[in-house]
Formats: C-alpha cells, structure tokens, sequence
C-alpha cells in the first residue's frame, strides 16, 4: 500500500518563540491583512480561542474541508487542526492550491491506531475467516492512505454525523462492514442501528485476532470493528453522568459517539460535534447541559450562551493534546512565511493516495 511519509517538526525558529500575546495578535492581524484573499485560515472547533479567534471558517474536520472546496480564490490554506484533516483538504482542494499544518506534530492518536500493514493483515485475515463480501469504511478520522484502501476496495468514508447513513448502505452492498480505526463510533452507529452485540465483533490490530463473544460465530457478525479509539473521549465514563445527575437533577447530558457505549446509552443525547453544537444553540435560556467532548468547545459554548449551565461533564478533562500543538505562535511563523513567498509545513498527498482516497470521500458525498 502506498503511503505518504509525515514529516516531523522539530521547533519554531528562535525568534518565534516566546512571542507575548500583544505580538502575535499584532503580527497575525498584519500577515492576513497582507495576503488578504490569497489566504483561507480553517479553524476546527476543538482548537484554542488564542488560535481559531484568527479562522476564517470554523467547524468539523470534514465541514472545514468541504468549504475548503468551495473556495477556489484562496491560494494558501492554512488548516488550524491535526494532519489527517489537512490531507483531506488537500485531496478535495484544487491543484493550484497549497495546504499548510502549523506544526506537522499535530497528529490524532486515533488515527494513528490504524497503520496501512495492518489493515492490509486485518483484510486478509478477515477474507479468511468470513469469506463473502466485507465492504471497508474507514472514519473521517484516518490518514489518506487509509481512505486510499476504502477507494480501493469499494467502499467508503464517513463521519460522524453521517456513519448511520454509510454503514446502512454498506450492508446493502455487502454482507458485513470492516469499521476503522474507532471502534466505539462504530459500535454505537451500529448498536443504533438495531444490530445486537453479537452482530459486532472486535478486531485486535495488535494481536491479529478477533476478540470473539462467548457463543459466537462469524455467521452472526455484520460489522467488524477496529480496536480503536480517541483518547479525550475516554475519559468520559458512568460515574461522571450519575454524579451530574444527583447534582443538577434537570441536567441534559448530551455526548459524542466516541464516547464508550455505556456512557452514551447513560446520556440523553450523542451526535457529532456539529450536533452538540445545534442542539445547544436551539436550547431554552435556563437549559443545563453536561457535555462529553473535548473541553475547549465545552468552555467555548459556555462563554457564547450565558444564558444556559454549560458544563463539561468530567470537569478535569483535558483538552486534545494533538490539535492543541497549533499555536499562535507556530500560526504566526506559517502566516509571515507566505508573506515572505516562503511555503512551510505544505501537506501534500501523493497522486496515486489522493486518487483513490477521492473516490471513497465522493462515495460518502453521494451517500450522505
């Protein structure tokens, strides 16, 4: 399987760093105003205020990269979110166009627990034991190489606010799914879906094997899920919800997909994060919420409507340690860079990934 190589960053030029607030706040104002609508700044909803203050648009990994698309005027984009998300842009963007990462250590542990050998182990091994017709569908959240294999073998990519609507079409063009590399969206969609907990079964990437049910054969399975998941929504678990519960006893508690399924079968409501965010905006004033999702949006919703009790429902999380690497000061170095007709940290995706990683992200837009 072909792959592209990340390359790592070592550190900002001196003169970067330790950049007092006045500064970079002073210096990003003037490199935009400089490269004006040559630029596009994408900002995903879990970046730092210090940092998505300065997007020009703001959303999900693949809302960002969509309008990304869209906008054929601007020659650099600069995307304020981890790498798989800047793969994306770069695959759905035209070629004239240049996709810049701030820090190309802003990684997703997620996607990284799922490597091009593996997947090419775990289609074999399933070929073996299942036979028939496996359709591949691989989260939004993967390296383009990932969605390259999906391309390749007819199947898909999905989101997630849309992994419903792919896996029932999935199922319809084959006799299971291979879901990856998060499997508790996956279990959650599927379980949602109807399917019983012996329909799914999990597959270790680390060991090779599939971790079977008591009683369980592959005649049952229709979805075979990846081992795994995203470490911020982990942390979320029962006791926290229980504990909202008995403190606030009118309390919504509204919860992300990655979340384990206990948590989100103890939550009022689950849905990506463009749904946490509307169904907070079209709440009553007085409405609390106990949110599971990464912390900044969290306080973030806070802040914009005083005039609900926003709280994130474990109160000590962290916020994403990945996309959290973009800060105002790597934002600076890339901004002035282009001023000075210098490309840094430009992601690009070889032609024969980016062929095939279009054709599932495509199937997805027509599915979806």
């Amino acid at each position: 399987m072909t792959t592209a190589t990340i390359p790592i960053q070592t550190g900002l030029p001196k003169e970067y760093m330790g950049l007092s607030a006045s500064e970079w706040q002073a210096r990003i104002a003037q490199a935009k105003a400089t490269l004006g609508q040559d630029l596009l700044i994408l900002g995903h909803h879990y970046q730092r205020d210090e940092v998505i203050q300065f997007a020009d648009l703001t959303g999900d990994s693949f809302k960002l990269a969509r309008l990304a698309a869209q906008n054929t005027t601007a020659k650099y984009i600069v995307f304020c979110g981890v790498h798989f998300m800047a793969e994306t842009a770069d695959i759905l963007t035209g070629p004239e166009q240049v996709v810049v990462l701030p820090d190309l250590n802003a990684g997703c542990s997620m996607a990284d627990m799922a490597n091009p050998d593996q997947v090419d182990e775990c289609w074999e091994t399933v070929t073996d034991v299942f036979g028939g017709t496996t359709v591949p569908i691989t989260y939004v959240n993967s390296a383009a190489v990932l969605k390259a294999f999906c391309g390749r073998h007819g199947g898909a990519v999905c989101t997630s606010s849309n992994a419903r609507k792919i896996l029932t079409w999935a199922l319809a063009q084959g006799e299971r799914v291979l879901f990856f590399p998060d499997e508790h969206l996956g279990r959650n969609t599927a379980l949602d879906m109807g399917m019983t907990d012996k329909e799914l079964v999990v597959y270790n990437q680390q060991t090779g094997q599939f971790e079977w049910l008591p009683g369980q054969t592959p005649q049952h399975v229709k979805v075979i899920l990846w081992k795994g998941f995203c470490s911020v929504h982990q942390r979320f678990n029962v006791a926290q919800v229980e504990a909202l519960r008995k403190q606030y006893p009118e309390i919504q508690v509204l919860v992300h997909p990655e979340c384990n399924h206990d948590v989100v079968a103890a939550a009022d409501m689950f849905g990506s994060t463009e749904y946490i965010i509307a169904q907070v905006e079209a709440a009553k004033p007085g409405t609390v919420w106990a949110i599971g999702t990464e912390v900044n949006l969290v306080h973030r919703l806070a802040k914009q409507h005083p005039e609900q009790t926003i709280l994130s429902l474990n109160p000590i999380v962290c916020p994403c340690t990945t996309m959290s690497r973009i800060s105002p000061e790597h934002l600076t170095w890339a901004l002035e860079s282009l001023c000075r007709g210098e490309v840094v940290n430009q992601i690009q995706v070889p032609s024969e990934v980016a062929e095939f990683a279009k054709l599932a992200l495509d199937k997805m837009l027509t599915i979806a």
